[in-house]
């Protein structure tokens, strides 16, 4: 046999090569983890996390504009008018240093070994990492996973390149733009626009079609665009994309959009248009990962790696997993894809030969004004795997308690949509979509209860807490909210008790 460096090699230090770099150390191998950049990967440097904190000092904002005075407090936008951006970013740039530290000592504690650099592939089993200070290592290993990530995708288009900001560019803004042009149709677009908006920008969302969200259930895009144009952001609709953008002579740009509308005057121009994964060009004229080398398979269109649901590529001893391969490309799917392959791969136990991350039923939010919670298929989706005859609906729409004591006619307070998509006589619960506060707490529970097989009669059947929003997805209506309810004419069992655990 062989004899390598490594048991196993991560290439990429994120969230799916950290959680298997550390899960496979804890099975008593041997591990080494490459990363080019910040340990932590794009959720803790350029993702979720800086912009998890963003969205929180935009919802502060929120309440200081438009809630503190219901409450009988004064005075908010007098505060808001000395809201300090640059001690925002400071302090949340402090915290993410934090966390790469965290990181660091993390792989001392479990035995991996960590090496910075940009890997490229020399063969099946040996990668090459060169150094900043252009030094060239080689190492092998019998096993290597290849969890990248992605980046921010640029379009083409004159002065694209130039004068636009990705979204890893909107974190190193160090003074809030008075006017912000936002293209993008999808999660990532929606929530930089609407903190930007929050915190006091004069917000343009520029998307290719109607609406943005276009994938998700319509009951989410609608509720979002309707909330959002409430809000003052500025929709430019139909546009197929942008064709330029240019810069005048005092610095302010002008955004020439495919439909022939123009947007002047725009401080920051945010490309928010999709994301590419870290295969080949992890970034114009840097280092490839080589992957002719090693004879890993990527998919033609975006360059996405080839893995199963077991996370093998076509090449034997090499695997892939998280935003590099575009399926469910969020952290905890990657987390969960790293430990189950590295159980699968060293732990010797029975239970682990089969050992696989599930991409059904993940439960995800979007950190949108309002934010949205879902988990599950659409109703479009639902239709069209089972048959308009076997699919059940139930919809509500309500004013969260939040909202209750405010003196405005009761169609101007913000609503909180929901719904339930169910299949079968049974009434399995096989979708479920909200936006509105709280969403995003919300949904884990539920989750769990859809993994587990809950039906509409389980929701039924449950005691809610009172007062709060997700009692409403278990009541449906009892506090006299509206509810719809469309689809099969199927007999719901409402009170039925859920059966009792099998014990071994």
């Amino acid at each position: 046999m062989a004899e390598y460096d490594f048991d196993l090699i991560c290439v990429g230090g994120g969230s799916g090569g950290i959680s298997c770099a550390k899960r496979s150390a804890s099975h008593g191998k041997k591990v080494l983890c490459i990363e080019r950049d910040r340990l932590g990967g794009t959720c803790v440097n350029v993702g979720c996390v800086p912009k998890k904190v963003m969205w929180s000092a935009a919802h502060i904002a929120d309440m200081l504009k438009h809630e503190m005075t219901h409450y009988g407090f004064e005075g908010g936008e007098e505060i808001l008018k000395k809201h300090n951006f640059l001690k925002l970013k400071q302090a949340r740039d402090k915290y993410v240093k934090r966390l790469n530290g965290i990181y660091a000592n993390g792989f001392t504690n479990a035995g991996v070994t960590g090496v910075f650099g940009d890997a490229a592939f020399v063969d099946a089993h040996t990668v090459e990492v060169t150094a900043t200070d252009g030094a060239k290592t080689k190492y092998t290993a019998e096993k290597l996973v290849i969890a990248t990530g992605g980046r921010p995708h640029l379009p083409a288009g004159s002065g694209i390149e130039e004068h636009c900001i990705s979204s890893d560019g909107f974190f190193d803004l160090e003074s809030l733009p008075p006017v912000a042009v936002v293209v993008g149709a999808g999660y990532i677009a929606v929530e930089l626009a609407g903190v930007l908006h929050s915190l006091g920008s004069e917000v343009h969302l520029v998307v290719r079609k109607g609406k943005a969200l276009r994938e998700f259930d319509p009951l989410i895009s609608d509720a979002l665009d309707t909330e959002m144009v409430k809000s003052g952001i500025k929709i430019h609709r139909n546009t197929n994309g942008v064709e330029k953008v240019e810069l005048d002579s005092s610095g302010k740009k002008t955004v020439t959009l495919k439909s022939g509308d123009t947007i002047y005057g725009a401080d920051v121009v945010l490309m928010a248009a999709g994301r590419v994964p870290n295969t080949d060009d992890w970034k114009p004229n840097t280092e490839t990962l080589n992957l002719d080398c090693c004879g890993v398979a990527v998919s033609k269109e975006k360059q996405y790696i080839i893995a199963d649901d077991l996370q093998n590529t076509n090449v034997e001893n090499i695997y892939a997993l998280g935003d590099v391969c575009g399926k469910v490309e969020l952290t905890p799917m990657a987390i969960a894809a790293g430990r189950r392959l590295a159980d699968r791969l060293y732990s010797g136990r029975e239970v682990d030969k089969n050992a696989r991350a599930s991409y059904d039923l993940v439960p995800t939010v979007v950190f949108s004004h309002p934010t949205i919670a879902t988990c599950g298929i659409t109703e479009p989706q639902a239709i069209a795997k089972y048959g308009e005859a076997n699919v059940k609906v139930y919809t509500s729409k309500f004013a969260n308690l939040h909202y209750g004591i405010f003196d405005v006619d009761a169609d101007d307070k913000p609503k909180t949509h929901m719904k339930v998509i169910t299949a079968g006589l049974d009434e399995l619960v096989v979708g479920m979509h909200v936006i509105g506060m709280g969403s995003d707490e919300m949904m884990q529970g539920f989750g769990v209860a859809m993994k587990m097989g809950a039906t509409k009669a389980d929701l039924d059947s449950s005691v809610a807490i009172h007062p709060t929003a997700s009692e409403e997805l278990v009541t449906m209506g009892v506090w006299g909210t509206s509810v719809q309810v469309s689809g099969a004419k199927v007999s719901p069992l409402n009170g039925a008790a859920h059966p009792e655990p099998r014990l071994a």
